[in-house]
């Protein structure tokens, strides 16, 4: 069939995306001062794109990597946001934010107009798997073609 290519080591990489820690492979102390707009994504390949079974395993590591952070910036000294975009459709554009004010760039704190307490998601499993959520305040929106939620917990860095 052309097109058509199967994935090799799937259950291998599933099982590494459960336990592996992505902050002890880099610095990201170092990262986010070089940008104003640090960002990490976890589903680089849009296995999830498809399937919310696929999607979910990347989405309880950003999770996890989220209350890691928050963690760790309890140690930082200056102010940032910290917040997760979530996209409805594209598993590889949700990702985990840590965003700083940079010399040189006056959008801090970074603010998105028109955000709406009510979903504006139209995937159900992705409404579900939020709405699950404890301690997380969530905001909605959509931008260019596709809607999005932002989440961030309550006094950790500015608000939105």
């Amino acid at each position: 069939m052309i097109g058509f290519r199967k994935h090799r080591g799937l259950k291998r990489y599933y099982k590494n995306l459960a336990i592996q820690n992505d902050f002890e492979k880099f610095n990201w102390r170092d990262c986010y001062k070089q940008s104003g707009y640090w960002h990490l994504h976890f589903d680089w390949y849009g296995y999830g794109n498809n399937s919310f079974q696929r999607r979910k395993p990347h989405l309880d590591k950003l999770f996890k990597h989220f209350d890691i952070l928050v963690e760790e910036t309890k140690s930082l000294g200056i102010e940032f946001q910290l917040y997760i975009m979530l996209l409805d459709f594209h598993s590889a554009n949700d990702s985990l934010y840590l965003h700083p004010p940079v010399p040189n760039n006056k959008r801090f704190p970074f603010k998105i107009s028109d955000l709406k307490s009510t979903t504006t998601l139209k995937n159900k499993a992705i409404n579900n798997y939020i709405d699950n959520l404890v301690g997380y305040e969530k905001m909605y929106g959509s931008g260019g073609d596709e809607a999005f939620c932002l989440l961030f917990k309550k006094n950790v860095g500015v608000p939105f």
